[in-house]
């Protein structure tokens, strides 16, 4: 392959890369960014004892969840036997993100009626005869479309008929006044009991209860067939759309207790990047300074590739979207010192090569071909030591683990491409003759 072709296939690269680097951002973080930690623990309650299948069901629902909020690349991982750990970096709003995990979001329609007066003065033994073993009585705030409270009424609530496990879907949607409402639609079991409870409840409210709160009681005029219905309650507009979420993500399986919540402010987040950027330039600038010294045209060769490797090793993390963690920053730091010491083997070999007698291009190619057994298999090794920290890790090792991959990789391609073309390139410009450029 001629050198022309190399230089069009690096500039191609170089372009792919720009292009890419513009059009991606580098996703920073819970560490860089700042946002939310938290630690859910499933309990167990009289009906279900918290399993394996428990705790994955609850990761199911929470990630639905939190994918419907648009978080960006949030971690959610099982701890122990009933625990799972939540990063959300960049939340702007955690309370919201607290209130939308860690609610359980069980939807019930029940069947109910508007109390009668003196209601608490009947027995047991009346109130059982007249609304049944399963009736509660429960107070029930009245509100406007403003969600402002207009009045109080007690209200009977009898049997559950339907639950969120019958919808088929739920969204956003606004009143003729223009007030949040949430539409919903049953699946076709779910439709059929709509249809016999509004039936059996014509005349009388039908309680519409989210985790044990009634939001809103309407009274059935008539029978309701289709499947389709509303709700109201006052909602804020936040209100409105984390409720379509949690409807849509399905209910948790059993009830989760947050023991853990931590944030992390975007100030602490962004000395950490000034930090990082202090070692990265330090680290650079002393490799540039130990490769100018030893090898003079050859260390600046060394430095301009290592330029490019720094410039494809974070075009890469922006374009497989990985997310850059402070031990990520770590593991591409070191790979500076890793890209570079492929230089020095390839360089070391080729003085070498000249101590035979051999010419100048003559030993750069014997040093490049002899020198790339020994880079692969030293860089093969420490790609499966990445691979298992990967495949094992959580978190932040997996994203050291992942830079590293990356930078090991793109090392090998400017250490072997880059630097051969550059040092060809010289020796065709005569530069050689000014001085020796490998001193044997």
């Amino acid at each position: 392959m001629t050198k022309q072709i190399r230089f069009l296939i690096l500039f191609i690269i170089l372009g792919l890369a720009g292009w890419t680097w513009m059009t991606n951002p580098i996703r920073l973080g819970l560490d860089l960014q700042g946002g939310s930690r938290l630690i859910l623990e499933a309990k167990d309650t009289e009906d279900h004892k918290v399993t394996e299948d428990n705790v994955l069901g609850v990761l199911a629902v929470i990630r639905n969840r939190i994918d419907k909020l648009g978080v960006s690349e949030p971690i959610i991982r099982t701890k122990g036997r009933n625990q799972i750990v939540v990063e959300l970096p960049g939340i702007k709003d955690p309370d919201r993100a607290i209130r939308l995990i860690g609610e359980t979001a069980l939807l019930e329609f029940i069947e109910a009626e508007w109390a009668p007066e003196r209601v608490n003065e009947l027995s047991k033994e009346e109130f059982i005869t007249l609304f049944g073993t399963e009736a509660t009585v429960e107070k029930f705030e009245i509100k406007d479309d403003n969600g402002t409270i207009t009045s109080k009424r007690t209200i009977i609530l009898k049997t559950t008929a339907l639950t969120g496990k019958d919808l088929k879907f739920a969204g956003p949607n606004s009143s003729q006044y223009g007030d949040p409402i949430v539409d919903i639609e049953f699946n076709a079991e779910g439709a059929k009991g709509f249809q016999n409870v509004t039936s059996r409840s014509v005349g009388k409210p039908l309680a519409i209860v989210l985790d044990g709160n009634i939001i809103s009681a309407p009274n059935v005029n008539e029978p309701i067939s289709g499947g389709r219905a509303q709700i109201s309650g006052g909602f804020s507009l936040i209100e409105m759309k984390d409720l379509v979420i949690k409807l849509n993500a399905g209910a948790l399986p059993v009830p989760v207790e947050i023991i853990s919540n931590k944030t992390v402010g975007p100030t602490l987040g962004k000395n950490s990047i000034e930090k990082s950027k202090k070692a990265g330039i330090i680290g650079f600038s002393l490799v540039c300074v130990f490769m100018l010294i030893m090898y003079k045209v050859p260390g600046i060769v060394a430095c301009a590739a290592l330029i490019i490797y720094l410039f494809l090793s974070l075009t890469c993390l922006k374009l497989f979207q990985a997310t850059l963690t402070l031990p990520g920053i770590a593991g591409l730091i070191l790979t500076i010192g890793m890209a570079v010491d492929a230089n020095v083997i390839i360089f070391e070999r080729i003085k070498e090569e000249k101590r035979t007698g051999q010419s100048l291009a003559s030993a750069i190619n014997q040093g490049f071909s002899q020198a790339f057994v020994t880079i692969l298999d030293a860089n093969i090794t420490t790609l499966m030591a990445a691979g298992v920290l990967f495949g094992l890790g959580t978190g932040s090792i997996k994203g050291f683990a992942f830079t590293l991959s990356i930078g090991i990789l793109v090392s090998m391609l400017t250490a072997i491409f880059v630097t051969r073309l550059f040092l060809e390139s010289i020796i065709k410009f005569s530069l050689p003759r000014k001085g020796n450029l490998f001193k044997a």
